[in-house]
């Protein structure tokens, strides 16, 4: 339960409205081979497209959790689960007998009750109950002056019943819990008991004991690439080490197994915990106030348009609506713009891929009477740190606005600028990046945002847990009152180990590999911005679109040659079409790096000699790439080019090869034909 989260949650939608789904969706397409394929579908979604009319605010998908879920199902599988499922109502079942034998009112008019019971007036008052369940280590829900609410699931036992009868105060032996379980029907009168099959496929009804449950998830491992193989440098997504001195506490009883509503005396440690995170968070970005409560950073997005809403609406400005996202924003802005219902106008950036100033203050004052906020991301998504940026500021505020700031790139801000000192009025923190909460192949992330002082009455509050968020808030952001509460202790742990120096010094390291790396591949592929000391911030965007005229290369090309090397791909075609976005983060040693630089470089020599004719223009190891242990094994070879030369193309390779589970996908296969529901099991032959 983690006092909240993380969690994940899943829904479904017609055929129809698959297109503009929120979030992400896995899809079946077909690999150059023929082979079957899986990837997300729709990825690079409008708002890297066309970002006026962006609705994929869902960031953080919460993957990892989707992943313990789906194991849970997969190891149980139907019959497991009917199992668990009958436990529980008869466990359920005999409380109620119970209870009702004890004189008590249970779940009036209904008798299909699954796991959760209310109960009214009987032998013990309310503050009897409470006493004695609060004397027994056991939290209920009290509603009004008489109801309680119980609920129970798979883990409660025989003597744990016994002792909720006895806080109703049935007496020792009283209770024949063994008679009563005879008499409970296990069934449900129509429409609740269900009739159809479920979890049919052949993955949910094959692992059933622990020992080949290990194998499979271990074989679905082996097919990701990630931090334990090498660096993963996609930019804007800040894959920085996440250690396991910090993960550790996540594990302990007392942050893990805290239900989200239990009482506040019984989380004065979380409480602690958060009051020093949201000091430090603040410290650290300059601003008078701070919510943990956003659960991702798309949702940090959307609360602090939300905030700036809530903010604008006391002051009667309501009407104020229009949102100015420059073009170097990160990708999500557009859409949680969108989502917060404000309409978005984009501001052009110049060559240098800083904001067109000129462009911002003609469209502020163009929308000056209805002018809500600018979104900015600083440094921005092209790399830069913007030299206007107070200038910037200034222009939304003298039109009526407010600024909101991305803190997406932060990890180049920490210890060594306040965005606070800026000029912005809420900003955004990504704790999944910049404060080493795992990725997780999606999520689980946190998104809080910090606020200038004006907004802190603003923040997001609770309807059940009081002394949440400020007093003028429009609502709530999240089903838990601190978000994703489990894993804070994590960025806790970073900050408080990392200390004032450390992060400072973390911050200049991911810099300086930054400049690394732009410097060292630039004589190879330009770097598209720099700043005005020619220098970038902690990314770089590096520019292969000419090779496209000279070998007929794209970047997609070389990000799949990567592969063959044992690398992630950078960030592939955003912000700039066509180009390849580059964060090498603190983590990174200098081996590391010099062996990403020298795998861009040898790919650069590949191309030069399709340039030079020396291999041919369409069969080449950029085009065939990734190269897999199938295709390299096969018993004939027909390729221009060595087995040797696309298995291992450089020496260290060898050392730890990472093979790719599937050759070239098709993209437009897969997005023309997406699979939402288990393909046929003749499929998978």
């Amino acid at each position: 339960m983690g006092y909240g989260g993380p969690h994940a949650a899943f829904f479904a939608t017609k055929d129809e409205h698959k297109r503009i789904m929120a979030g992400r969706l896995c899809g079946v397409s077909v690999d150059a081979n023929g082979k079957k394929g899986y990837r997300l579908t729709l990825t690079t979604r409008e708002q890297h497209i066309r970002r006026e009319k962006a609705t994929s605010n869902i960031c953080t998908a919460q993957v990892l959790l989707a992943v313990i879920a789906a194991m849970y199902a997969t190891y149980h599988g139907p019959v497991g689960l009917r199992r668990i499922a009958t436990r529980v109502r008869l466990l359920t079942g005999v409380l109620a007998a119970g209870l009702r034998q004890m004189g008590y009112q249970v779940n009036a008019g209904s008798a299909d009750v699954f796991d959760t019971l209310t109960v009214n007036r009987g032998r013990r008052n309310l503050a009897q109950i409470r006493g004695a369940a609060e004397g027994n280590g056991i939290n209920l829900r009290y509603t009004g002056d008489t109801g309680v609410g119980i609920s129970l699931d798979e883990a409660v036992t025989v003597e744990e019943l016994e002792k909720l009868l006895a806080v109703f105060g049935a007496a020792a032996g009283e209770i024949d819990i063994e008679a009563l379980a005879d008499e409970v029907r296990l069934d449900y009168d129509a429409p609740f008991q269900r009739r159809s099959d479920f979890l049919t496929h052949p993955v949910f009804n094959s692992y059933l004991s622990e020992t080949e449950m290990m194998r499979y998830i271990k074989r679905l491992e082996n097919r990701d690439i990630s931090l334990v193989h090498s660096m993963i440098p996609l930019g804007s997504c800040t894959m920085k080490l996440n250690a396991a001195a910090e993960m550790l506490s996540i594990t302990l009883p007392g942050f893990a197994h805290l239900h989200p509503f239990a009482p506040l005396d019984q989380a004065q440690g979380y409480a602690e915990l958060f009051r020093r995170l949201e000091k430090w968070l603040t410290e650290i970005t300059g601003f008078a106030g701070c919510s943990l409560q956003p659960n991702s950073g798309a949702q940090g997005e959307y609360t602090g348009m939300l905030t700036i809403r809530a903010y604008q609406i006391a002051r009667g400005q309501g009407d104020r609506h229009v949102c100015l996202i420059p073009a170097s924003a990160h990708g999500t802005n557009p859409a949680s713009a969108a989502l917060a219902g404000m309409e978005v106008v984009v501001v052009a950036t110049d060559d240098h891929g800083n904001v067109d100033v000129d462009d911002l203050r003609a469209k502020a004052e163009q929308h000056r009477d209805r002018l809500a906020a600018l979104m900015i991301t600083y440094p921005s998504t092209h790399g830069v740190y913007e030299q206007t940026i107070r200038d910037i500021c200034k222009i939304v505020h003298d039109n009526g606005g407010q600024v909101y700031m991305d803190g997406a790139n932060m990890n180049a801000l920490v210890g060594v600028a306040r965005p606070g000192d800026f000029g912005p009025d809420v900003l955004h923190l990504n704790l999944h990046k910049t404060f080493t909460i795992p990725h997780g192949g999606g999520g689980p992330g946190v998104g809080p945002i910090c606020v200038a002082e004006h907004l802190t009455p603003y923040l997001p509050n609770h309807p059940v847990v009081p002394g949440v968020g400020g007093e003028e808030a429009l609502g709530t952001v999240s089903a838990a009152p601190w978000g994703s509460a489990m894993i804070l202790p994590i960025p806790y742990a970073y900050i408080a180990m990392m200390g004032e120096w450390g992060l400072q010094v973390a911050t200049e390291i991911a810099i300086l590999n930054a400049n690394y790396i732009a410097e060292k591949l630039e004589p190879h592929y330009p770097v598209l911005y720099r700043g005005v000391n020619g220098r970038v911030a902690h990314e770089c965007i590096v520019d292969p679109r000419h090779l496209k005229d000279t070998a007929g290369v794209t970047a997609e090309d070389i990000t799949k040659r990567l592969m063959d090397f044992g690398f992630h791909a950078p960030t592939l075609s955003f912000p700039v079409p066509g180009t390849l976005m580059i964060e090498p983060t603190e983590s990174e040693s200098l081996a590391e790096l010099d062996r990403f630089i020298d795998a861009m470089i040898k790919i650069r020599e590949e191309i030069r000699e399709i340039e030079e004719g020396r291999m041919d223009h369409d069969n080449n190891p950029l085009k065939h790439a990734p190269h897999t242990a199938e295709v390299v094994t096969a018993a004939e070879w027909d390729r221009p080019y060595s087995r040797e030369q696309a298995a291992y193309p450089a020496e260290w390779v060898r050392r730890g090869k990472v093979w790719p589970f599937s050759s070239r996908i098709d993209n437009v296969y897969g997005d023309r034909n997406l699979f939402c529901v288990c393909i046929p099991i003749e499929e998978y032959a």
